[in-house]
């Protein structure tokens, strides 16, 4: 064999090594996604070049050997609170944002199947047609298994959020961290997109996300992390690789939360 030959094989090694050596910052995660980022610029509902790219994204992660869980909201197609202000009963208008999710997770596990990923929809209202009903062990052993996990339909309860419902799924799965996924680059000390002076903050505990009302993520949710010790990693979903550079603790990508003194 030419000496350019057993370089080009010696280089491609190196390549393939490379690639292998990339291993999870985060073994198990839960990442929560918004509603809205599914519709993209549509305005309303689900836009399928965007839920096809964050399908790939996952999968992405995926090939990591990453165990994922994912809690999808459901406000691109109805938002509980909002109706229930505008003078709907809470609990009624909370369960039709709850089969609002169940749509999305249908949405996302199709796109994600069509890459060829094993994907369950686990869903806490019992729709056996549609998705599985929520059984903490074998949701578990789908993860351990390599397939993803959709969790829809919140905790199948009025008056929580899905980022309620992505804490409490989160802790129940053992995951090693909740993932908000947000259209901002962090936690800011402000909101950017109102005022300019806004900072990011890299790292900071709970008790300062919760006393500062640094609301990125709902109140409760942050408790129930902070009681546990559960970390938050609150990163821009919009930059293509984002997902998979916080799975791999790349520093720089979002906020994390953690425990005080950690």
């Amino acid at each position: 064999m030419s000496n350019h030959c057993s370089s080009f094989f010696v280089g491609m090694t190196g390549v393939i090594e490379a690639v292998n050596q990339e291993k999870p910052h985060y073994k198990r995660i839960l990442l929560k996604l918004s509603g809205e980022a599914l519709m993209g610029e549509v305005g309303y509902g689900i836009d399928p070049n965007v839920v096809r790219r964050i399908a790939q994204e996952i999968k992405d992660v995926y090939a990591l050997s990453a165990e994922i869980a994912l809690v999808v909201g459901g406000g691109n197609i109805f938002r509980g609170l909002a109706a229930s202000v505008s003078g709907m009963d809470r609990a009624s208008a909370d369960y039709m944002g709850m089969l609002a999710t169940v749509m999305n997770a249908v949405a996302l596990q199709e796109a994600l199947e069509k890459l060829n990923v094993f994907t369950r929809v686990v869903s806490a209202i019992e729709m056996r047609e549609v998705a599985e009903p929520f059984i903490r062990r074998r949701a578990i052993r789908h993860l351990e298994k390599g397939r993803i996990v959709i969790f829809a339909a919140g905790i199948g309860q009025p008056f929580f959020t899905t980022d309620t419902a992505a804490a409490m799924r989160a802790l129940e799965i053992q995951a090693d961290v909740l993932m908000k996924a947000t259209r901002v680059g962090g936690i800011y000390t402000a909101d950017p997109r109102k005022d300019a002076t806004a900072t990011k903050i890299d790292e900071l505990s709970h008790t300062r996300m919760l006393q500062d009302e640094l609301a990125v993520m709902d109140a409760s949710a942050v408790a129930l992390c902070r009681e546990n010790q559960l970390p938050i990693l609150v990163f821009d979903m919009t930059q293509p690789g984002n997902i998979k550079r916080a799975v791999l603790g790349e520093r720089g990508v979002g906020s994390l939360v953690k425990p005080a003194g950690a």
